[in-house]
């Protein structure tokens, strides 16, 4: 049985899966929220802002 990716001691809860617990979910979605877990991607340059040239 696989084990929770956040607290890694208990296994998942079909309940909360892949988590062990709403806490463990809760967490993860913290991590979301304030970019801990961030996909990376091209920087894009800002586009002119108004009364600005490009």
């Amino acid at each position: 049985m696989a084990t929770c990716p956040i607290c890694r001691r208990a296994p998942a809860d079909p309940k909360y899966k892949p988590f062990c617990s709403k806490r463990c979910a809760d967490v993860d979605l913290q991590r979301w929220f304030t970019g801990s877990y961030a996909i990376p991607g091209p920087v894009e340059d800002e586009p002119p802002r108004d009364g600005e040239e490009g």
